[in-house]
């Protein structure tokens, strides 16, 4: 049996066994009715209804109209969800007339035109309508669709022409999106990326909480603290009402998958049948995690695209716990590229630069190692006490589960790593926990520990509370609200060089800094000018992270005037003096690396591990033997304690 084109497209009953409907395979249009395909004709291979398309023109006919009517339904399913999203997000909708060109475009293809388009440009795909497309017939195809009809308008056409190219939806949740931690902090980056072109357009923003709120209540929640840069301020109030008409509420509970399903179901209403990503930030209670991921897990992962975890702190409070954590999170279906361990300190601006600054500058790296460097100091200071509602975490948690086994810990590996491979995120990643794996654990004798207690304000007015006096602290509590301790890394660069860490809260001033004090110049000609301390002569790098980001080196240089009079002065880069424009939160930055599957900055399971085979051993320690913390007045500089320890490996605290 043959039959032609013309015959097909003004409504043939059938053509080679299946019915052919003119409006829905071809939008045939006065003015295209000479042949794409003079004649076709087929025959059956075998009793699956394949077809083999021998090396003559007759053949192609069946494989490319089920191409083409497979195509048509791809367009048209692909517009629909475009045009519903667009209408759900209160954009204007498109007009459909590039669609119709499209379409118009395809129905004019000529022989070589078909034979490429559905050879040569479906890739590894096995099936086009109901015909199987084997290498015999992809070369048959080939062999025969030069002789094929007349030429057409599109000569060179290409199957890529015919997809809409549409950026995969994103979708974000925050789970836990009344908590202080996401309205102060994660909603308002989520809007400073959207206003500085970071968040696609194609972006909805879900919360989700057990509290009883509506869309506008979330939305009215979080609009007061949403703020515009000052250096991208045009437009900011209608960024505002765009970004909020993202903005979407699930109540729900952690402990059943329920509610989970409804969310998943209106992520899909907006997210159509296209590709979408899923980025879930779990700010929810610890003792709810694995609970939460099991749920998302069988009930919201993305079908269509990758989905992503931020998991934030705590990590465990021991090597076992975040095992357990660990191992929960693998057997939920979640895989180590999908799991963000955040800290959000390692999404400020000097520790992103840390290894900018060593490896991209000569002046320093041949200096990064025991050779010439005496001690590196790594201070957490906070001139404030535990933050409102934070108590009874913090009592639980201490000042070395909080600050150092992340915080500390991660930046010291950022510090100390030897020059990765690459710069990809598995290759930084990997040389850090080979730092963390040559850290001597430290015992109860290299560690102080403190405890801030009342005192009187600075105007002498009113009482500041001490730790004890905090609401929801347990009564004569141990829990160390300071920390001094020195670690040491046991290899080739790194051996005998102390790593001192302090941190701590209630202390004289807000500081986050490193310090990297150089060895003295060997047989200094000016060494009876500095004296009997050489070193205060000594060179010191020191790179603040807060507040008022700078990076400071300390030299020695001649006074002006007659004789010779030497002086320490500081070659300062302060970043507000030095760059326009305001510096990005931590979240921001530490957001769109999730969406950008950067993981440099994220703690790895095999970190996190690491971080507590150096920690778990000290804790079990200081619980066994009850350790009481020394006491330091609120506003002080901490215990006297860690300056003996200093002392110890002859180092002074720089800070000071």
């Amino acid at each position: 049996m043959a039959c032609a084109l013309g015959s097909i497209a003004t409504g043939s009953p059938a053509c080679f066994g299946h019915s052919v409907n003119s409006a829905s395979v071809f939008r045939h249009r006065q003015g295209t009715s000479r042949s794409v395909l003079a004649r076709c004709t087929s025959r059956k291979w075998s009793t699956n209804e394949v077809y083999r398309l021998s090396a003559c023109s007759e053949n192609v006919c069946p494989l490319f109209l089920n191409f083409w009517h497979w195509t048509e339904q791809q367009l048209q399913r692909s517009w629909l969800t475009v045009k519903n999203r667009q209408q759900k997000l209160g954009l204007k909708v498109q007009s459909e007339k590039p669609l119709q060109h499209t379409l118009d475009s395809f129905s004019s293809f000529d022989g070589e035109g078909v034979g490429r388009a559905i050879t040569g440009n479906l890739g590894s795909s096995s099936v086009v309508g109901n015909i199987k497309l084997t290498d015999s017939v992809r070369g048959d195809v080939r062999a025969s669709a030069t002789t094929i009809g007349e030429p057409s308008l599109s000569p060179h056409a290409n199957i890529d022409d015919l997809t809409p190219s549409t950026t995969p939806f994103l979708t974000i949740t925050v789970l836990g999106a009344t908590g202080d931690l996401a309205t102060s902090k994660i909603f308002p980056a989520l809007f400073a990326l959207y206003y500085s072109g970071h968040l696609p357009e194609n972006v909805a923003i879900f919360g989700y909480s057990r509290s009883p709120l509506s869309d506008e209540d979330l939305r009215n929640l979080i609009s007061e603290r949403l703020t515009c840069r000052v250096d991208h301020a045009e437009e900011c109030g209608n960024k505002t009402d765009a970004f909020l008409k993202r903005v979407f509420y699930q109540r729900g509970v952690y402990n059943t998958c329920d509610h989970m399903e409804t969310l998943d179901s209106r992520m899909l209403e907006l997210e159509g049948n296209g590709p979408a990503n899923r980025v879930f930030y779990l700010s929810v209670p610890k003792e709810c995690l694995l609970e939460v991921t099991n749920c998302l897990s069988a009930s919201a992962k993305s079908k269509t695209g990758w989905t992503r975890l931020i998991v934030e702190k705590p990590f465990g409070d021991d090597a076992d716990s975040s095992d357990k954590i660990t191992r929960g999170l693998y057997q939920a279906g979640f895989s180590e590229d999908q799991i963000y361990r955040i800290d959000h300190l390692l999404g400020k601006e000097l520790i992103e630069n840390l290894t900018v600054l060593r490896f991209s500058n000569l002046v320093f790296e041949p200096l990064w190692s025991r050779t010439y460097i005496k001690n590196v100091q790594f201070i957490y200071s906070e001139d404030w006490g535990v933050c409102p509602g934070k108590e009874r975490y913090f009592d639980e948690q201490g000042v070395i589960r909080d600050l150092v086994q992340s915080h500390m810990l991660q930046t010291i590996a950022l510090f100390a790593m030897e020059p990765p491979v690459t710069l990809e995120g598995e290759d930084i990643r990997n040389e850090k926990v080979k730092v963390l794996r040559s850290m001597r654990a430290p015992t109860y004798a290299d560690v102080v520990l403190g405890q801030y207690k009342a005192s009187i304000s600075k105007d002498g007015k009113s009482k500041i509370p001490g730790y004890l006096d905090e609401p929801d602290v347990r009564t004569n509590s141990l829990t160390p609200t300071f920390v001094a301790t020195v670690l040491y890394i046991d290899n080739s660069r790194w051996d005998g060089v102390p790593f001192l860490v302090k941190a701590g809260k209630g202390l004289i001033k807000h500081s986050v800094e490193i310090r990297i004090q150089f060895r003295q110049v060997p047989g200094n000609l000016y060494r009876e000018r500095f004296g009997y301390n050489l070193d205060a002569a000594a060179n010191e790098l020191v790179l603040r992270v807060q507040p008022d980001e700078a990076i400071n080196l300390k030299v020695n240089n001649k006074v002006p005037g007659l004789g010779l009079q030497l002086d320490s002065s500081e070659l300062n880069l302060l970043y507000r003096d030095k760059y326009d424009g305001e510096v990005p939160d931590s979240y921001e930055r530490l957001i769109l690396d999730v969406i950008d599957g950067d993981t440099h900055l994220f703690l790895r399971g095999d970190e996190l591990a690491a971080t507590w085979e150096i920690l778990t051993p000290l804790l079990e320690e200081i619980e066994n033997l009850k350790v009481a913390p020394e006491l330091y007045t609120f506003g002080g500089r901490g215990p006297i304690g860690a300056y003996y320890l200093g002392a110890q490996h002859g180092v002074k605290w720089a800070d000071d």
